[in-house]
């Protein structure tokens, strides 16, 4: 999945961390003068949406469904501001599965596009469950576990 927008870097800034070689670009969003809040930062709330939005369309694409709702969010700790025309990439990575839900960590990067430097704006994770149509859980189809087990054993091998 999301194979195309692997996180690529060509000059790793000090700032980069080693999730973001394993994590994938999801979403890439400009902050414009009508996202701005208190203080000319990007307002709270629309980073959360966002995230929100990105962390849905991850699920929805690994798990072949389009009826994936957010359930949970963990603390989200806002590092650094974000101002009128800084680029926002956001990174993810499915890091479990249960029965009918997946867990998504996700990390947002304010990146200059004069040197492509990533600097960590806020990470957290998110819990996403697949419903039917009349909002119910359902579990998620077997050959997406089946998939997620196998991508688990790779990355054990490989850290190992």
């Amino acid at each position: 999945m999301f194979s195309q927008a692997r996180s690529v870097i060509t000059n790793p800034p000090t700032t980069l961390t080693f999730n973001q070689f394993i994590m994938e670009l999801i979403s890439t969003k400009v902050c414009k003068k009508g996202d701005i809040g208190v203080h000319n930062n990007l307002f709270g709330g629309t980073m959360l949406s966002w995230v929100d939005e990105a962390g849905c369309a991850m699920a929805v694409q690994y798990c072949f469904t389009p009826l994936m709702v957010t359930l949970k969010m963990d603390e989200v700790t806002f590092l650094a501001p974000v101002k009128v025309n800084n680029l926002i990439k956001i990174y993810g990575e499915v890091i479990s599965m249960g029965k009918s839900t997946i867990t998504i960590s996700l990390e947002v990067r304010r990146c200059s596009a004069y040197t492509h430097d990533e600097h960590l704006v806020l990470s957290t994770r998110v819990l996403f469950c697949r419903i039917d149509e009349d909002g119910t859980s359902i579990p998620i189809a077997k050959h997406v576990r089946l998939h997620f087990d196998k991508e688990q054993e790779s990355r054990q091998i490989i850290s190992a």
